[in-house]
């Protein structure tokens, strides 16, 4: 906790480099002075389960997941293709050097199989999740960063432990020491 404050005291003290930021970031720290100074921290953002978000959240899921799908049917004919063109250039029976190419395109068409089939196992393990949330329950949803000030005598960890609670995209609460 405390190497992750340090970095954040060393990363967000003006220097050369931070200068070259954006506008709005360089004017963040233009607020830098010797009473107090500006830094980051990442916040917590949950929402509450509503009706509205829950059919949201399935809707993208189900998208992800048809895009998925999609994408492994193309994968499938990409592959036949590519043996396809490989079988008839070469002489028959095919030779040694033909038998490799073929396993190899087999090869690579199965491990991005695996690796899409592994990626939609995992939204329809995310979607089944969302189908128990009870109504009102509070989820975390993502990460951002955000930026404080600290002066003397602030309780830098309580400064550090903020969250933003949602409901339907509205921001319902703002917990913690901002």
């Amino acid at each position: 906790m405390w190497n992750a404050i340090a970095i954040l005291l060393t990363a967000c003290l003006p220097d050369d480099s931070t200068r070259q930021l954006y506008k709005s970031e360089r004017e963040i720290f233009m607020d830098v002075s010797k009473s107090h100074l500006l830094l980051k921290r990442v916040v917590n953002v949950k929402v509450i389960v509503t009706p509205l978000w829950k059919e949201e959240v399935q809707q993208q899921l189900q998208a992800q997941i048809n895009q998925l799908d999609q994408q492994l049917q193309q994968l499938d004919i990409e592959g036949q293709r590519a043996i396809s063109a490989i079988q008839k250039q070469s002489l028959q029976p095919p030779g040694p050097q033909t038998l490799q190419q073929i396993d190899n395109i087999q090869l690579q068409v199965n491990q991005k199989k695996s690796e899409f089939l592994e990626q939609k196992n995992q939204l329809l393990q995310n979607l089944q999740q969302v189908q128990f949330l009870q109504q009102d329950q509070e989820v975390n949803q993502f990460q951002m960063e955000g930026f404080f000030k600290v002066e003397t005598g602030d309780n830098l960890i309580s400064k550090m432990q903020v969250e933003i609670v949602l409901r339907d995209g509205v921001v319902e609460e703002i917990r913690g020491d901002i």
